[in-house]
């Protein structure tokens, strides 16, 4: 295979590298200025490095540092380590919102790896978007393919107690409207929640997509926990870089790891771990890349009985350095396996199988990861409700959620967009009290555009300062896994798109019934015709540029908002001679 000499078995960047005609000439000179030796160029596997650093993304702004130390590993094993840039999704600071470019990145990532001579990839991964970003990209091409996340910020601190990302920004914020928190103390914590590099140190979207790639098995084991500081996380990404070399050389391709197996085994981990709603249109989506049928009905059947035992921030107490800790997620991986909710013999990036990796896995922390007679939440997973309002599908994260609202029926306050809800939500003329149901419209993947997360509206003042937390919210968009409440998301079909959602007005009686699975508008059939006839659509924001080419091609939440001509796997290939 190194040599080149058989074409069933030759690398794919000898296309480029091997042979001494004028193109293969042109393609080791020039890259030679970077003072690379005429051995790199002996047939050894060329693994693409896809880095997702930018000093704009502060959760993945040490990638430049990961990156060394994943060449590192790939010199080691004899491999060509090249870097390249990928798109940086930076929640915290891109706007309007980091998903509106998910699928823009993962173009990228597409056809960089395809028009390069790479035989096979290691993904940098971190910030939310990121991790389904690059997953996508390299699941479309099928090379032999490893993820590396960057790992969470150390715990946040703020006079003396735990502070954690997102989570306690709602919760400050909230207290601060409700006359509890003074703004001085609330400015004050500011300094104290982001005190290393990494990601969100809570249970959110970039914690649960890095559980994801580990319980998918596309990333080594522990991947996870330790903290972007940790001297283990470089140790771990030495080992990507080597284990990348060898995974050329087996031919593990991502679509042998991404199996549906695998997807149950991530979807129950989810369940397990109180992951966030987001991992929901992430994972369809990149099971959609691989041509793996995945639906929101698989996620409410596979997830639905599995407690969550990891009491971790939005939904418990702890975060993620104090998961690490405990030992990590390979003890969650135990436990699902002990109780029959766990594939054992999927295989996994490291060559051996799921079971292999963390039969011997043990809990240092019970209270951290509980166990499983004594779970957070008995039934945690994704809860998938269905009905008049969300014929397609909508979600509710039960483990974040009040139990006492879980069944509910109330009287709709209507938002018709974000703006409308942000002029509205601190009126104290504002008809609402704690019993009704806030309504949010226009915020879907059209809507928006992009989908953002603001599903988990603050509640009105005027409530807060009764000492209420938490309401039932509808909407379309979705919400941070760092937030938590009673919020039901990804209503299916959009407001946008004409779903029955765009039809709710002030007034109309909603049900929700969590466990029934239900959703249900209480409005004729009638009255619902005579409302659509007046509908209109929104007019998109952009009718020129890439929000017009999404806006046009975006599927819905259901689907896992992929744009529709990016669906399906089209292979790595070898592009046509560039001279």
């Amino acid at each position: 295979m190194a040599d080149g000499t058989d074409p069933k078995k030759q690398l794919r960047s000898r296309h480029w590298y091997g042979g001494a005609n004028k193109d293969a000439f042109m393609h080791r000179s020039w890259i030679k200025n970077q003072g690379h030796p005429d051995h790199m160029f002996d047939g050894r596997p060329v693994i693409g490095i896809c880095n997702t650093w930018s000093d704009l993304n502060p959760c993945n702004a040490h990638f430049k540092e990961l990156a060394e130390v994943v060449k590192r590993g790939v010199y080691e094993a004899g491999g060509f380590p090249v870097e390249f840039p990928a798109m940086s999704l930076g929640e915290t600071t891109l706007r309007p919102t980091a998903m509106l470019f998910r699928n823009l990145a993962s173009m990228e990532v597409e056809e960089s790896i395809r028009a390069n001579p790479i035989d096979g990839v290691v993904l940098l991964v971190g910030c939310d978007k990121t991790t389904p970003a690059l997953l996508m990209g390299a699941a479309s091409c099928d090379l032999p393919t490893i993820a590396l996340s960057g790992g969470p910020m150390l715990n946040g601190k703020f006079r003396g107690c735990d502070v954690g990302s997102g989570t306690s920004v709602w919760q400050f914020s909230e207290a601060v409207k409700a006359g509890e928190m003074t703004l001085a103390d609330f400015m004050s914590a500011e300094s104290g929640m982001s005190r290393s590099p990494g990601h969100c140190m809570t249970m959110g979207t970039a914690s649960t997509m890095a559980s994801m790639v580990e319980s998918l098995g596309i990333g080594l084991p522990e991947n996870a926990a330790y903290p972007a500081v940790d001297a283990r996380r470089k140790r771990l990404a030495h080992l990507v870089g080597m284990r990348a070399v060898q995974i050329v050389k087996e031919d593990l391709r991502i679509s042998k790891v991404l199996t549906r197996e695998a997807f149950q085994n991530a979807i129950r981990t989810n369940g397990a771990i109180g992951g966030s709603t987001n991992a929901v249109v992430h994972l369809l989506a990149v099971a959609g890349r691989l041509g793996i049928e995945l639906t929101l009905d698989d996620w409410d059947q596979w997830g639905r009985d599995v407690p969550t035992i990891v009491d971790l921030m939005p939904s418990g107490r702890f975060l993620m350095e104090d998961f690490c800790y405990a030992g990590g997620l390979p003890v969650v991986l135990k436990a699902l396996g002990e109780h029959g909710m766990l594939n054992q013999d999927v295989v996994t990036i490291n060559g051996k199988t799921m079971w292999e990796n963390v039969k011997d896995a043990q809990n240092y922390n019970a209270e951290v990861i509980r166990p499983w007679d004594n779970p957070l939440t008995a039934q945690g997973g994704i809860a998938v409700l269905r009905g008049n309002l969300a014929p397609n599908g909508a979600i509710l994260k039960p483990s974040a959620a009040t139990p006492a609202l879980m069944q509910h029926r109330g009287r709709a306050v209507v938002f018709e967009n974000i703006d409308d809800y942000k002029k509205k939500i601190a009126d104290p003329n504002l008809d609402i009290d704690e019993t009704c149901i806030m309504v949010l419209k226009n915020c879907g993947p059209k809507g928006y555009p992009g989908m953002a997360e603001v599903g988990n509206m603050g509640l009105p003042p005027k409530v807060l300062k009764k000492g209420i937390t938490d309401m039932v919210r509808i909407s379309d968009a979705r919400m941070s896994g760092t937030a938590y409440g009673t919020v039901v998301l990804h209503t299916s079909p959009e407001a946008a798109a004409g779903g029955p959602l765009a039809l709710v007005k002030d007034g109309d009686i909603i049900e929700l019934d969590v466990a029934g699975r239900g959703l249900h508008l209480e409005v004729g059939d009638e009255e619902l015709a005579k409302r659509r006839a007046h509908w209109k659509a929104p007019t998109p924001p952009f009718d020129s540029g890439y929000q017009k080419l999404y806006v046009e091609h975006v599927l819905q939440a259901d689907k896992g908002a992929d744009l529709d001509f990016l669906v399906g796997m089209r292979g790595a290939g070898i592009p046509r001679e560039s001279h």
